[in-house]
């Protein structure tokens, strides 16, 4: 199967039209044409990830956060983004991301059925038509009523982190939960609407966790890598079930820091 094929069967999943505008997603480095046997799969196109692409003879990368986010005047290899992308080229690597539109259409459900959520609704809506709703987040009840603390070791336990930060009281009771995957600071609104217990999401700061709690929210904190770590197993999967003869290669399971 060649690249544009292949992008072809991901925009099925996850359609570009789904991206926020400011987004940049789909093929960004490579030609259409390019046969594609194994592709490697991971959550950021870092130097390490590119140079085990490259060691591995993988024909095509395949991530969440794309590489080329902001504008490039030039593709130089003094730049840190420009040398990835001609790493990517030299080696004949295509390069497809899938971020917002999969936000949208893949991470937030991939999320919301680890955490087992029923009865679950759009947090965010960001896209309607006379069919269906679709957007950033969802909401809905927990398997059972748990304490703030039983619901901190439950994500933990259920996103295989090894930690998650807690704004709130640890008695309290939790019932609704909001999920945002990535960087959730922005649907503390959404979530108090929806009328949620708890927000787990990641890269929330001082100031909006204790803004959060002075409006009866609590947040659950499990990191921006965390949570969307969860692209890569997805994507194995969709792509063993839809890309029949391609040979799938993931990026170690590494959170990007580490505490003393």
């Amino acid at each position: 199967m060649n690249c544009g094929q292949i992008c072809e069967r991901l925009e099925e999943a996850s359609p570009k039209s789904f991206a926020e505008s400011w987004d940049n997603v789909g093929l960004l480095c490579g030609r259409p044409e390019k046969e594609v046997h194994r592709i490697y799969i991971a959550v950021d196109a870092t130097g390490e990830v590119i140079e085990d692409a490259i060691a591995k003879h993988a024909d095509m990368l395949i991530t969440h956060h794309p590489l080329i986010f902001k504008p490039l005047k030039q593709v130089e290899g003094t730049h840190f983004v420009g040398n990835r992308v001609l790493a990517l080229a030299e080696h004949g690597i295509a390069y497809y991301a899938m971020h917002t539109n999969f936000d949208v259409m893949g991470m937030a459900d991939a999320v919301a059925d680890e955490l087992a959520l029923r009865d679950r609704k759009v947090l965010s809506v960001t896209y309607e038509d006379d069919i269906s709703k679709e957007g950033i987040g969802r909401v809905g009840a927990l398997p059972r009523q748990m304490t703030l603390r039983e619901c901190a070791e439950y994500v933990k336990s259920k996103c295989n982190v090894d930690y998650v930060k807690v704004f709130g009281k640890p008695d309290t009771a939790i019932i609704m939960a909001a999920v945002s995957p990535g960087s959730g600071k922005d649907m503390v609104d959404d979530a108090i609407r929806h009328g949620a217990d708890v927000l787990i999401t990641g890269d929330i700061d001082h100031h909006t966790g204790l803004d959060a709690l002075e409006q009866d929210l609590a947040i659950i904190d499990a990191g921006h890598y965390g949570l969307e770590k969860v692209f890569v197993p997805y994507m194995v999967e969709y792509i063993k079930r839809n890309i029949p003869g391609c040979e799938c290669i993931t990026a170690p399971e590494q959170n990007p820091f580490w505490i003393v």
